[in-house]
């Protein structure tokens, strides 16, 4: 067990002293992650579901309820966004602080304890998630691809849920990891194929029946699902209670994955 200083605090004094400081640190480089949180998604929802779903047939029994691509897509797309900000946000930044800036180190020495500094890490995580998902939700409201007003406050909720499960699992995977280059296998055997695959695109009835429950088994897939049928307003309860029970329980299994991996790499 990695050692901590004495006078040790409260979860939740602990939390709130170590989420002070990513805040700081969002304060100071917030203009670099812009582009890529905000307007990069709204500029690939306009090409592949105004444009390019001008030359799809809406067909609603093909495109799960969706009355148009746009609305199709757009459920999924912010599902996958909201992934892509929590891995990211959980693989370099956690590396950097433990193998380059020692930043995890000089906190633990600290009366913070190792659940202080993922907690925090993670809750600051969230904050990116729930602002990005957030702000994507908002711009394309006006575009008519909700269905209802409440909809998109549920979808919301299931984006950020799968934000917090992928950065839990990311961020336990990327306490374990001595060398950089395993980020590379993780966006590129992991991210890009849950983003392609998980029918963030098209159903995944095309898949065809075998890959199709593949397709089911993955983590995004449970969070494109709850956000489109929000969206939509096509929900399915007993499917929606299964996709909510996986991610949640992901968040469960995520947090004692990531606790348990800081804790032996903090270990001097």
């Amino acid at each position: 067990m990695a050692t901590q200083a004495p006078g040790a605090l409260t979860p939740w004094q602990g939390f709130a002293r170590q989420y002070d400081y990513w805040l700081t640190v969002y304060k100071r480089t917030w203009r670099g992650g812009v582009v890529n949180s905000f307007a990069t998604p709204l500029f690939y929802v306009l090409a592949m579901g105004v444009l390019l779903g001008g030359f799809i047939d809406a067909d609603p029994d093909r495109l799960e309820g969706a009355t148009s691509y746009l609305a199709f897509i757009v459920p999924g797309l912010v599902a996958a966004h909201a992934m892509t900000i929590a891995v990211s946000e959980s693989t370099y930044p956690v590396m950097g602080a433990i193998k380059w800036h020692k930043t995890f180190f000089a906190q633990l020495a600290t009366p913070l304890a190792v659940r202080d500094l993922v907690n925090a890490f993670v809750a600051f995580v969230i904050f990116r998630v729930a602002s990005a998902c957030a702000v994507f939700m908002l711009v394309l409201a006006p575009f008519g691809v909700f269905e209802t007003w409440w909809g998109p406050f549920l979808a919301w909720v299931a984006q950020v849920l799968v934000g917090t499960a992928f950065s839990l699992l990311t961020f336990g995977y990327s306490a374990r990891l001595r060398s950089e280059e395993g980020f590379g296998v993780l966006f590129r055997l992991g991210v890009l194929p849950l983003t392609l695959f998980s029918g963030a695109f098209f159903p995944i009835a095309n898949l065809g029946p075998v890959l199709e429950w593949v397709a089911r088994l993955t983590p995004l897939w449970h969070g494109v699902s709850l956000s489109r049928m929000f969206c939509l307003d096509t929900v399915d309860w007993p499917l929606a209670a299964v996709n909510l029970a996986v991610l949640l329980g992901l968040c469960v299994v995520g947090w004692f994955w990531s606790v348990r991996g800081l804790d032996k790499r903090l270990e001097v």
